[in-house]
């Protein structure tokens, strides 16, 4: 009899990081749980891409609601890649990734699966320090003492730049118009427009453009 597939659980936000992250899990043999989490982001057609691309792939999609009264945000808008490097960047939500990653091992312990997956990018020019590799040894230690044998912790992007994952997106059949990014977004019209203006969108833009002059990466699945 041949064993199924190991389950794991995703978080999944509909943005190209979580997306590639996604489409890598079920890639690499997995059976994955797309999660999302909705907790009154500004952002939150994010949710509505992110169903639909796992309708699209076939993929299982399940999202917890959570209340939050989450610091308001100044999003900056027109900077520049390097003024975006400079440091961190005020769109940073202070313990997000900490909750997230914690809900998402709470939702492995409940279904089963052996692992979790996340997207979280070091080299995303945002500064954002939950998402750096150092973090992630900090919270496996912490999930480690805080249950009886944890889920493995996945993270393919951390050391990718973004052109290097809007390269990967490519390859997994994605297109630069399938996956959400932004924080500002145009409501008024019969569709949400991305405002092209945001950290996000230049980013976004930036990846894209440059994906087609990046090596192909060799992945530490």
């Amino acid at each position: 009899m041949t064993a199924s597939p190991p389950r794991c659980v995703v978080l999944h936000s509909g943005g190209l990081d979580s997306t590639v992250c996604l489409l890598l899990a079920r890639k690499h043999g997995r059976t994955p749980r797309s999660l999302g989490i909705s907790y009154g982001q500004r952002h939150d057609v994010e949710l509505a891409y992110a169903a639909r691309q796992c309708e699209r792939f076939g993929i299982e999609r399940h999202v917890l609601e959570v209340a939050w009264e989450k610091p308001a945000i100044n999003i900056p808008k027109d900077r520049s890649v390097a003024e975006m490097k400079a440091g961190i960047a005020p769109t940073f939500v202070p313990g997000r990734n900490a909750v997230f990653l914690a809900l998402a091992c709470a939702e492995a312990a409940g279904i089963g699966a052996a692992e979790v997956w996340l997207g979280v990018n070091a080299v995303d020019y945002s500064g954002y320090p939950d998402c750096r590799e150092s973090f992630l040894t900090a919270f496996r230690a912490m999930w480690a003492e805080a249950v009886p044998h944890p889920p493995r912790i996945v993270a393919p992007l951390v050391t990718l730049t973004k052109p290097e994952i809007a390269a990967l997106a490519h390859g997994l059949g994605l297109n630069r118009g399938d996956t959400w990014s932004c924080y500002a977004p145009d409501l008024a019209g019969p569709e949400p427009a991305p405002c092209g203006r945001c950290d996000a969108c230049l980013l976004h833009a930036h990846a894209w453009a440059e994906a087609p002059t990046v090596r192909p990466v060799a992945l530490k699945i």
